[in-house]
């Protein structure tokens, strides 16, 4: 591998723009070019804190030489930032979900086909520590059923999209790679009380391999929750996505009825350095980026289904 510093930039400085200022700064061969918000507030703040340039406008940073940016803007603006930076022939990470539209999506990958740029996605969960025990606990099993839990409080900071899209987007993602197995029926259940967006779904799947899927997203908890259930003909495996514990539980039988618990031991480790880190060593390596364009797009047209049973 290279040991080439990186310049890389950040536009958008929300919740998870600010991590990934946080996280590039901290990496070694890594030099912040800058970053852009329309916040001049933040923009002081991160200057103070992180020393960094700032712009409030995506041109002014896109005029410097950069070899890849973070693009954590509200979803409804992945698609026109995503095209400019691929104007100046930049590779990029797009926060999840790739676009607010699957026909969007769609057009950011032909941007990146036809300029022959890494466009990675960033569904973070896949680099969650836990997520990454179930998978292979799961690997060569048969496997039932799987039950995502993710629920919390309302978020004030998402006005774009609905818990489905900024939620669930995770767990349809999730599904499809702890599995290996594509979406063969999909639809939900929705109801909406705090905004004009739903924010409580209940998704229900058939994988193409047979395994069973469902998915309880909402804002209306008071805490917030993140646990995946696996069932398989040998074992149940239960994992908590918050604290990165990973439960196996042995059948039940035997004289006693008795079943056995197994703790995996798993190193919590934030999720965002690892993703960075492997979206930067692909673009050093010129190897494929670990979350494609096409990983994201398939979550969008996964979700169209969801929400257009017609077509599910």
């Amino acid at each position: 591998m290279s040991n080439k510093t990186m310049r890389v930039g950040v536009i958008g400085l929300g919740w998870m723009g600010k991590i990934h200022l946080r996280v590039y700064s901290e990496m070694a061969d890594v030099e912040v070019v800058g970053v852009v918000d329309t916040d001049e507030n933040v923009l002081a703040e991160v200057r103070e804190r992180f020393g960094v340039a700032t712009y409030s406008d995506i041109d002014d940073l896109l005029a410097q030489p950069m070899d890849a940016v973070s693009v954590c803007v509200p979803t409804v603006y992945h698609l026109p930032v995503g095209l400019k930076v691929m104007d100046k022939n930049i590779p990029l990470l797009i926060e999840k979900p790739l676009a607010a539209s699957a026909d969007e999506g769609r057009q950011l990958i032909e941007k990146a086909q036809e300029k022959n740029l890494p466009l990675m996605v960033g569904h973070i969960e896949r680099f969650n520590q836990a997520v990454q025990r179930v998978k292979s606990l799961v690997e060569g099993e048969d496997v039932v059923s799987i039950n995502i839990e993710r629920v919390g409080p309302y978020p004030p900071r998402i006005q774009d999209v609905g818990v489905i899209k900024d939620l669930g987007s995770h767990d349809i993602d999730l599904i499809r790679f702890i599995t290996g197995a594509e979406y063969d029926k999909v639809f939900a259940v929705t109801s909406s009380s705090l905004g004009k967006h739903e924010d409580s779904a209940l998704i229900t799947a058939q994988m193409d391999n047979g395994v069973l899927a469902q998915i309880n997203t909402n804002w209306v908890t008071p805490y917030k929750s993140r646990c995946i259930s696996v069932a398989t003909k040998s074992k149940y495996i239960h994992a908590n996505l918050v604290t990165q514990e990973v439960k196996e539980y042995s059948k039940f039988e035997g004289y006693d009825a008795n079943y056995m618990v197994r703790e995996w031991p798993v190193m919590f480790r934030e999720p965002v350095p690892l993703e960075l880190k492997a979206f930067l060593s692909a673009l050093r390596d010129g190897t494929e980026v670990p979350i494609t364009g096409r990983d994201g797009l398939y979550v969008l047209e996964t979700i169209e289904r969801v929400l257009d049973p017609e077509n599910a």
